[in-house]
């Protein structure tokens, strides 16, 4: 870090990138921002034709470069890998709420569904935006393409491999109070580019963090910094978050999260091609194909699902539990990068025992893959192991989650114990 960009110059800075959001919000995310919300992560490094020579600029300055982008047009296509150390691809969606298994009868084109597919393997997105009332997010696959279009109000999803579409009325768009409900669920709050991802790996740099600039990239073409956050405290799972930040423009490109475990990237996402010029009002126009099988937001039920639960993404579970800080339900030990969310089950019961009927043969396989038995003073449990995100269900029915290891989710409910 230059010499003066102190933990409080930093943290001003962030605030201000967090605070600022000019650049256009996209109204679909990409899924596996239920996972960066707790920490956070995105594709493999992208190919550099070189190191550009750029000039000097410090950690604040490039920060607040960020903070003073104003680009709301783009398109352009970037890529998203996504390698969590599941045992079992597609394992990813059904750990985060509201992916698989959501509304059934939403249909194929479906987002909350279908955008949880983004959450392990390789894929390329194609991205537009012109403003904050129209975006649009497509995923292509080798003989289909997945889109959703936001377009001044109303929300439209094509899967053309199933020909069926999703319609929703947008929150901000007309009628927002009677509609808001009946948005997309996956939809809000999460992040779906780099500089959304970005937003959220600055909100955490302060004095547990280290942010400093290392050197220059070039990607998809365009001559950029490289803003480097690394954690200063031991015990999380959080190598590294590199952003790839355009020289020109300030808006971040490019987007990787390493693990401190080392091997490939956990998650890394940026683009490939990129223009800042304005899409053509074309790019957001839909019509239903004809013969195509359309669902209407407005003809679903909303509510709860059969566990009486509220089907919504990770990152809107997330600020409600923030709320719930200190109320009974849920605590944050520590701070920083090595927090963990302390969270007690109701009734007090942890998992089933094997063989007990209670325990699935398909979950209990899971959980065996995945789980390693320990003990403290808490008594015993079983922690759940992701290269980012680790938890620690004890036998009375706590749960000790965060982006740490082991030793250090042990440590947390023996202090718990106490």
């Amino acid at each position: 870090m230059a010499p003066n960009d102190s933990a409080e110059t930093i943290g001003e800075a962030t605030s201000t990138v967090v605070g600022r959001r000019k650049t256009a919000r996209y109204i679909v995310p990409v899924a596996v921002a239920g996972v960066a919300a707790a920490t956070i992560g995105l594709v493999p490094a992208l190919a550099s034709s070189g190191d550009p020579d750029l000039p000097k600029i410090s950690a604040q300055e490039l920060i607040e470069k960020i903070a003073a982008s104003d680009e709301e047009q783009l398109s352009g296509t970037f890529k998203i890998s996504t390698d969590l150390g599941l045992p079992l691809d597609g394992l990813a969606g059904s750990l985060v709420p509201g992916g698989g298994g959501g509304d059934k009868d939403a249909g194929a084109a479906a987002p909350q569904d279908k955008l949880m597919e983004l959450t392990s393997g390789t894929h390329t997105l194609r991205v537009a935006a012109d403003g904050p009332e129209r975006q649009k997010l497509s995923v292509l696959g080798d003989a289909s393409e997945y889109s959703v279009i936001h377009n001044q109000g109303e929300v439209w999803a094509y899967d053309s491999k199933s020909d069926e579409v999703y319609h929703a009325e947008a929150p901000e768009g007309r009628d927002a109070g009677k509609h808001a409900e009946k948005a997309p669920k996956g939809t809000e709050g999460a992040a779906a580019t780099p500089k959304d991802f970005a937003e959220k790996a600055l909100a955490a740099a302060g004095d547990t963090t280290s942010v400093t600039v290392d050197g220059t990239a070039q990607v998809a073409g365009r001559d950029a910094y490289q803003l480097l956050i690394k954690p200063k405290q031991s015990g999380s799972t959080i190598g590294s978050v590199r952003i790839a930040v355009d020289a020109e423009n300030g808006v971040p490109l490019k987007f990787t999260l390493s693990a401190a475990s080392g091997g490939k990237a956990v998650v890394d996402a940026g683009f490939t091609k990129v223009d800042f010029a304005k899409p053509a009002a074309s790019t957001f126009a839909f019509t239903p194909p004809k013969g195509a099988k359309v669902t209407e937001a407005d003809e679903l039920e909303t509510g709860k699902d059969e566990r009486g639960a509220a089907q919504k993404a990770l990152p809107g579970q997330l600020a409600e539990l923030d709320g719930l800080a200190g109320e009974g339900g849920f605590n944050v030990i520590g701070k920083g990068w090595t927090s963990i969310a302390e969270i007690k089950s109701p009734g007090g019961k942890g998992l089933p025992e094997a063989g007990s009927g209670d325990m699935p043969a398909e979950a209990q396989g899971f959980l065996d893959a995945l789980g390693d038995k320990v003990t403290g003073k808490f008594g015993s449990g079983t922690v759940f192991k992701t290269r980012l995100v680790n938890a620690l269900l004890t036998d009375d029915g706590s749960v000790y989650v965060g982006a740490v290891t082991k030793d250090a989710l042990v440590r947390a409910a023996d202090a718990a114990a106490k």
